[in-house]
């Protein structure tokens, strides 16, 4: 699976050394699920990932999009 950004691709790749170092890791993934997120080319990626806006329902039947 591709990183969705490139702060996800470079926090993979030190995941990635920790793993290989012996050392416990943040994500508790595999090393191959690692490799596949860190190999990620960052052309193209985004910084961050943008927050998507939540949207609930009012009693009237309304419906209201939040952050």
């Amino acid at each position: 699976m591709p990183s969705v950004s490139k702060k996800q691709q470079m926090m993979m790749g030190a995941d990635l050394a920790r793993a290989r170092a012996g050392l416990k890791t943040r994500t508790g993934m595999s090393i191959q699920q690692l490799k596949d997120f860190a190999s990620t080319k960052r052309k193209g990626l985004p910084l961050r990932k943008k927050k998507r806006k939540k949207k609930r329902k009012t009693k009237a039947g309304n419906i209201i999009t939040q952050e």
